[in-house]
Protein backbone atom coordinates (compact mmCIF):
# COMPACT_ATOMS: atom_id res chain seq x y z
CA UNK A 1 0.00 0.00 0.00
CA UNK A 2 1.39 2.97 -1.26
CA UNK A 3 1.14 6.50 1.58
CA UNK A 4 -2.36 8.67 0.79
CA UNK A 5 -1.84 11.98 -0.84
CA UNK A 6 -2.95 13.65 2.27
CA UNK A 7 -1.36 14.30 5.78
CA UNK A 8 -1.62 11.50 8.05
CA UNK A 9 0.53 10.00 10.10
CA UNK A 10 1.22 6.37 9.70
CA UNK A 11 0.71 5.04 13.16
CA UNK A 12 0.81 1.06 12.73
CA UNK A 13 0.62 0.17 16.06
CA UNK A 14 -1.21 -2.25 19.27
CA UNK A 15 -3.10 -0.22 21.54
CA UNK A 16 -5.56 -1.21 24.29
CA UNK A 17 -8.54 1.76 25.89
CA UNK A 18 -10.34 0.72 28.75
CA UNK A 19 -12.67 1.40 31.90
CA UNK A 20 -12.30 0.18 35.40
CA UNK A 21 -15.42 -0.75 36.70
CA UNK A 22 -14.78 -0.32 40.04
CA UNK A 23 -12.66 3.03 39.68
CA UNK A 24 -14.08 4.60 36.82
CA UNK A 25 -10.86 5.30 35.56
CA UNK A 26 -10.68 5.38 31.67
CA UNK A 27 -7.34 5.29 29.76
CA UNK A 28 -5.64 4.40 26.75
CA UNK A 29 -1.75 2.24 25.90
CA UNK A 30 -0.36 1.74 22.88
CA UNK A 31 3.34 1.17 21.69
CA UNK A 32 4.36 1.18 18.11
CA UNK A 33 7.61 1.64 15.81
CA UNK A 34 7.13 5.40 15.16
CA UNK A 35 8.41 8.41 16.89
CA UNK A 36 6.00 9.97 19.35
CA UNK A 37 3.35 7.98 19.20
CA UNK A 38 1.72 9.19 22.57
CA UNK A 39 1.19 12.54 20.49
CA UNK A 40 -1.18 11.25 18.37
CA UNK A 41 -2.57 7.97 19.33
CA UNK A 42 -3.94 8.23 23.26
CA UNK A 43 -6.85 10.36 23.86
CA UNK A 44 -8.22 10.55 27.06
CA UNK A 45 -10.89 13.07 29.40
CA UNK A 46 -12.00 12.21 32.90
CA UNK A 47 -15.61 11.37 33.47
CA UNK A 48 -15.88 11.95 29.29
CA UNK A 49 -13.92 8.54 27.57
CA UNK A 50 -10.87 7.87 25.68
CA UNK A 51 -10.18 7.50 22.34
CA UNK A 52 -7.58 5.42 20.42
CA UNK A 53 -6.57 6.42 16.72
CA UNK A 54 -4.17 4.44 14.38
CA UNK A 55 -3.24 2.84 11.61
CA UNK A 56 -3.63 6.02 8.89
CA UNK A 57 -3.61 8.44 12.18
CA UNK A 58 -6.47 10.83 12.20
CA UNK A 59 -6.08 13.19 15.34
CA UNK A 60 -9.39 14.65 14.53
CA UNK A 61 -11.56 11.57 15.59
CA UNK A 62 -9.56 11.87 19.44
CA UNK A 63 -10.27 15.76 19.50
CA UNK A 64 -14.28 15.13 18.14
CA UNK A 65 -14.38 12.01 19.65
CA UNK A 66 -14.52 13.26 23.24
CA UNK A 67 -15.85 16.77 22.42
CA UNK A 68 -19.29 14.31 21.41
CA UNK A 69 -19.19 12.05 24.21
CA UNK A 70 -18.52 15.14 26.60
CA UNK A 71 -22.12 16.73 25.53
CA UNK A 72 -23.89 12.97 25.82
CA UNK A 73 -23.15 11.22 22.83
CA UNK A 74 -21.99 6.97 23.36
CA UNK A 75 -18.79 5.76 22.33
CA UNK A 76 -20.94 3.77 19.53
CA UNK A 77 -22.97 7.11 18.48
CA UNK A 78 -19.85 9.00 18.50
CA UNK A 79 -17.80 6.52 16.45
CA UNK A 80 -20.76 5.80 13.68
CA UNK A 81 -20.68 9.80 13.22
CA UNK A 82 -17.13 10.00 12.64
CA UNK A 83 -16.75 7.23 10.13
CA UNK A 84 -19.84 8.47 8.36
CA UNK A 85 -18.06 11.34 7.86
CA UNK A 86 -14.61 10.12 6.75
CA UNK A 87 -13.83 9.29 3.39
CA UNK A 88 -10.83 7.67 4.27
CA UNK A 89 -12.45 5.23 6.76
CA UNK A 90 -11.32 2.32 5.71
CA UNK A 91 -7.86 3.05 6.45
CA UNK A 92 -8.44 4.14 10.32
CA UNK A 93 -8.12 1.93 13.29
CA UNK A 94 -10.30 3.80 16.40
CA UNK A 95 -11.34 2.28 19.54
CA UNK A 96 -13.18 4.38 22.12
CA UNK A 97 -14.64 3.54 25.68
CA UNK A 98 -17.33 6.49 26.79
CA UNK A 99 -17.73 7.40 31.09
CA UNK A 100 -20.90 4.55 31.46
CA UNK A 101 -18.61 1.93 30.34
CA UNK A 102 -19.38 1.90 26.34
CA UNK A 103 -17.19 0.90 24.02
CA UNK A 104 -16.34 0.60 19.93
CA UNK A 105 -14.22 0.10 17.62
CA UNK A 106 -13.23 -0.09 13.59
CA UNK A 107 -10.50 -1.66 11.68
CA UNK A 108 -11.09 -0.41 8.16
CA UNK A 109 -10.65 -2.89 5.56
CA UNK A 110 -7.10 -1.09 3.97
CA UNK A 111 -5.26 -1.25 7.48
CA UNK A 112 -1.82 -3.05 6.82
CA UNK A 113 -2.23 -6.89 7.85
CA UNK A 114 -2.28 -8.80 9.95
CA UNK A 115 -5.21 -6.40 11.87
CA UNK A 116 -8.25 -6.65 13.72
CA UNK A 117 -10.02 -5.65 17.38
CA UNK A 118 -11.28 -7.26 20.04
CA UNK A 119 -14.57 -5.61 21.83
CA UNK A 120 -14.65 -7.28 25.43
CA UNK A 121 -16.24 -5.39 28.64
CA UNK A 122 -15.34 -2.28 28.79
CA UNK A 123 -12.37 -2.58 26.82
CA UNK A 124 -11.14 -2.95 23.41
CA UNK A 125 -7.81 -4.08 21.84
CA UNK A 126 -6.70 -3.28 18.24
CA UNK A 127 -3.61 -3.86 16.43
CA UNK A 128 -2.61 -3.03 12.98
CA UNK A 129 0.71 -4.37 10.76
CA UNK A 130 1.55 -6.74 13.36
CA UNK A 131 4.00 -9.68 12.76
CA UNK A 132 1.43 -12.41 13.86
CA UNK A 133 -2.78 -11.91 13.96
CA UNK A 134 -2.34 -13.27 17.47
CA UNK A 135 -1.31 -10.15 18.91
CA UNK A 136 -4.65 -8.50 19.64
CA UNK A 137 -6.41 -11.78 20.75
CA UNK A 138 -3.54 -12.28 23.35
CA UNK A 139 -3.91 -8.52 24.77
CA UNK A 140 -8.05 -9.13 25.48
CA UNK A 141 -6.75 -12.42 27.15
CA UNK A 142 -4.69 -11.08 29.04
CA UNK A 143 -6.38 -7.89 30.19
CA UNK A 144 -8.99 -9.89 31.13
CA UNK A 145 -7.58 -12.35 33.40
CA UNK A 146 -5.34 -10.06 35.32
CA UNK A 147 -6.20 -8.35 38.24
CA UNK A 148 -4.99 -4.66 39.91
CA UNK A 149 -5.31 -1.38 38.90
CA UNK A 150 -5.87 -0.11 35.70
CA UNK A 151 -2.64 0.72 34.60
CA UNK A 152 -1.17 -2.59 35.77
CA UNK A 153 -3.89 -4.68 33.62
CA UNK A 154 -2.78 -2.25 30.89
CA UNK A 155 0.63 -2.52 31.05
CA UNK A 156 0.13 -6.31 30.95
CA UNK A 157 -1.88 -6.06 28.02
CA UNK A 158 0.50 -4.23 25.99
CA UNK A 159 3.57 -6.79 27.13
CA UNK A 160 1.15 -9.64 26.09
CA UNK A 161 1.23 -7.86 22.57
CA UNK A 162 4.63 -7.91 22.49
CA UNK A 163 4.89 -11.35 23.53
CA UNK A 164 2.86 -12.02 20.50
CA UNK A 165 5.82 -10.17 18.38
CA UNK A 166 4.37 -7.12 18.46
CA UNK A 167 4.51 -4.51 15.21
CA UNK A 168 6.76 -6.31 12.36
CA UNK A 169 8.91 -3.38 12.49
CA UNK A 170 9.79 -3.67 16.11
CA UNK A 171 9.79 -1.37 19.10
CA UNK A 172 10.50 2.86 19.60
CA UNK A 173 7.34 4.73 21.30
CA UNK A 174 5.00 4.06 24.11
CA UNK A 175 2.46 6.00 25.52
CA UNK A 176 -0.39 5.74 28.81
CA UNK A 177 -3.02 8.28 30.00
CA UNK A 178 -5.56 7.46 32.66
CA UNK A 179 -8.08 9.89 33.88
CA UNK A 180 -10.34 9.83 37.01
CA UNK A 181 -13.79 9.05 36.60
CA UNK A 182 -15.08 12.25 36.93
CA UNK A 183 -13.91 15.80 35.76
CA UNK A 184 -12.61 18.17 38.59
CA UNK A 185 -12.56 21.02 36.04
CA UNK A 186 -8.76 20.82 36.46
CA UNK A 187 -7.45 18.95 33.57
CA UNK A 188 -4.17 18.40 35.25
CA UNK A 189 -5.62 17.25 38.62
CA UNK A 190 -7.43 14.63 36.57
CA UNK A 191 -5.06 12.71 34.46
CA UNK A 192 -3.32 10.24 36.69
CA UNK A 193 -0.92 9.11 34.42
CA UNK A 194 0.24 11.07 31.51
CA UNK A 195 3.64 8.81 30.37
CA UNK A 196 4.94 9.33 26.74
CA UNK A 197 8.35 7.39 25.84
CA UNK A 198 8.77 9.04 22.86
CA UNK A 199 12.42 7.22 21.49
CA UNK A 200 13.63 4.19 23.21
CA UNK A 201 14.93 0.87 22.10
CA UNK A 202 13.00 -0.79 25.01
CA UNK A 203 9.85 1.48 25.03
CA UNK A 204 7.55 -0.80 27.82
CA UNK A 205 10.49 -1.47 30.08
CA UNK A 206 10.63 2.56 30.14
CA UNK A 207 7.09 3.24 30.08
CA UNK A 208 6.48 0.91 33.01
CA UNK A 209 9.75 2.33 35.26
CA UNK A 210 7.64 6.11 34.51
CA UNK A 211 4.42 4.16 35.67
CA UNK A 212 7.01 3.30 39.20
CA UNK A 213 8.22 7.06 39.17
CA UNK A 214 4.95 8.30 39.22
CA UNK A 215 3.21 6.48 41.75
CA UNK A 216 5.99 7.74 43.65
CA UNK A 217 4.66 11.04 43.12
CA UNK A 218 1.54 10.16 43.88
CA UNK A 219 2.68 8.68 47.18
CA UNK A 220 4.39 11.95 47.86
CA UNK A 221 1.53 14.16 47.78
CA UNK A 222 -0.88 11.42 49.48
CA UNK A 223 1.54 11.98 52.76
CA UNK A 224 1.82 15.82 52.35
CA UNK A 225 -1.91 15.67 52.99
CA UNK A 226 -1.87 13.13 55.27
CA UNK A 227 0.88 15.18 57.54
CA UNK A 228 -1.37 18.27 56.87
CA UNK A 229 -4.49 16.96 58.53
CA UNK A 230 -1.67 15.49 61.70
CA UNK A 231 -2.36 11.46 60.40
CA UNK A 232 2.08 11.54 60.86
CA UNK A 233 1.59 7.44 60.62
CA UNK A 234 -0.36 7.44 57.24
CA UNK A 235 1.85 9.95 55.71
CA UNK A 236 4.83 8.21 56.90
CA UNK A 237 3.17 4.95 55.37
CA UNK A 238 2.76 7.06 52.15
CA UNK A 239 6.15 8.73 52.18
CA UNK A 240 7.74 5.47 52.82
CA UNK A 241 6.06 3.71 49.63
CA UNK A 242 7.46 6.90 47.48
CA UNK A 243 11.10 5.99 48.45
CA UNK A 244 10.58 2.82 47.64
CA UNK A 245 9.36 3.42 44.19
CA UNK A 246 11.61 6.00 43.36
CA UNK A 247 15.05 4.43 44.27
CA UNK A 248 18.30 6.25 44.29
CA UNK A 249 16.71 10.20 43.77
CA UNK A 250 16.96 11.42 47.63
CA UNK A 251 13.99 14.27 46.88
CA UNK A 252 11.44 11.61 48.56
CA UNK A 253 13.71 11.18 51.63
CA UNK A 254 14.12 14.44 51.57
CA UNK A 255 10.45 15.86 51.82
CA UNK A 256 9.63 13.30 54.03
CA UNK A 257 12.31 14.99 56.66
CA UNK A 258 11.08 17.96 56.05
CA UNK A 259 7.48 16.84 57.02
CA UNK A 260 8.98 14.98 60.00
CA UNK A 261 10.49 18.39 61.23
CA UNK A 262 7.76 20.55 60.96
CA UNK A 263 5.38 17.82 62.45
CA UNK A 264 7.72 18.49 65.21
CA UNK A 265 8.95 14.76 65.20
CA UNK A 266 12.86 15.77 64.96
CA UNK A 267 14.25 12.35 66.61
CA UNK A 268 12.92 10.77 63.17
CA UNK A 269 13.75 12.98 60.42
CA UNK A 270 17.61 14.01 62.59
CA UNK A 271 19.33 11.15 61.11
CA UNK A 272 17.52 11.19 57.28
CA UNK A 273 18.67 14.32 57.21
CA UNK A 274 22.15 13.85 58.66
CA UNK A 275 22.06 11.36 56.08
CA UNK A 276 20.84 13.97 53.13
CA UNK A 277 23.18 16.53 53.79
CA UNK A 278 26.02 14.20 53.98
CA UNK A 279 25.56 13.23 50.69
CA UNK A 280 25.02 16.44 49.17
CA UNK A 281 25.33 19.97 51.06
CA UNK A 282 22.58 21.18 48.76
CA UNK A 283 20.18 19.98 50.84
CA UNK A 284 21.21 21.82 53.90
CA UNK A 285 21.60 25.22 51.53
CA UNK A 286 17.91 24.53 50.60
CA UNK A 287 16.25 24.07 53.75
CA UNK A 288 18.03 27.37 54.63
CA UNK A 289 15.60 28.61 52.18
CA UNK A 290 12.51 27.25 52.50
CA UNK A 291 9.89 29.87 52.84
CA UNK A 292 8.40 30.09 56.28
CA UNK A 293 5.01 30.77 55.14
CA UNK A 294 5.42 27.51 53.58
CA UNK A 295 6.29 25.31 56.60
CA UNK A 296 5.26 27.71 59.30
CA UNK A 297 6.19 24.99 62.22
CA UNK A 298 10.23 24.78 61.13
CA UNK A 299 10.79 27.92 63.55
CA UNK A 300 13.94 29.35 64.69
CA UNK A 301 14.41 26.43 67.32
CA UNK A 302 13.69 23.59 64.96
CA UNK A 303 16.25 25.43 62.63
CA UNK A 304 18.80 25.35 64.51
CA UNK A 305 18.50 21.65 65.73
CA UNK A 306 18.27 21.12 61.93
CA UNK A 307 21.55 23.05 61.26
CA UNK A 308 23.39 21.65 64.30
CA UNK A 309 23.03 18.10 62.54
Amino acid sequence: MTRPEFDAPLIHTYSIVARDPATGQMGVAVQSHYFSVGSVVTWAEAGVGAVATQSIGEPSYGALGLELMRVGKSAAETLRGLLAADDHRELRQVAMVDARGGVAAHTGALAIKPAGHIVGEQFSVQANMMLRETVWPAMARVFADTGGELVDRMLAALDAAEAEGGDIRGMQSSALVIVGAQSTGRPWVDRIFDLRVDDHREPLAELRRLVGVRRAYLHMSAADKAFARGEIAQGNLDYEAAERLIGDNPEMRYWHAIALAAAGQMDAAAPMLRELFARDPNWRTLTKRLPRGMFPRLDDAVLARIFAL
